[in-house]
């Protein structure tokens, strides 16, 4: 259970975190998404939902089906950010480790389906 709340606590905080703070995650978006700035306050309202869900079991499955879609969803970002000259002031490392984390957040939250 320390997993689940873990999770619940990570996307919360970075939900809140696309709205306090948006310009990080307006900056990755790629220039064919429509609409950056509703984009990401969807995403983050999105995590903050779907992570208060993961805590209700009622909601938990859905939730977490959510949140798979969700970073299925903006996997594109990551993948921008990971190959555009823009961002080589960010480690190469950072960059292209995101994209594997995915697929582990996919499975950490596969887990509560």
């Amino acid at each position: 259970m320390v997993g689940l709340y873990l999770q619940a606590i990570v996307y919360v905080i970075a939900g809140i975190a696309h709205l306090v703070k948006p310009r990080p995650f307006l900056s990755i978006m790629p220039p064919y998404v429509p609409a950056h700035q509703l984009m990401v306050t969807l995403s983050g309202i999105a995590e903050i939902i779907l992570g208060l869900g993961l805590l209700i079991p009622a909601t938990r499955s859905w939730a977490a089906w959510g949140l798979i879609l969700l970073l299925i969803a903006v996997f594109p970002a990551n993948v921008y950010m990971a190959m555009d000259d823009k961002f080589t002031q960010i480690p190469a490392l950072i960059r292209w480790g995101r994209l594997p984390l995915q697929g582990l957040l996919i499975w950490w939250a596969y887990r509560y389906t």
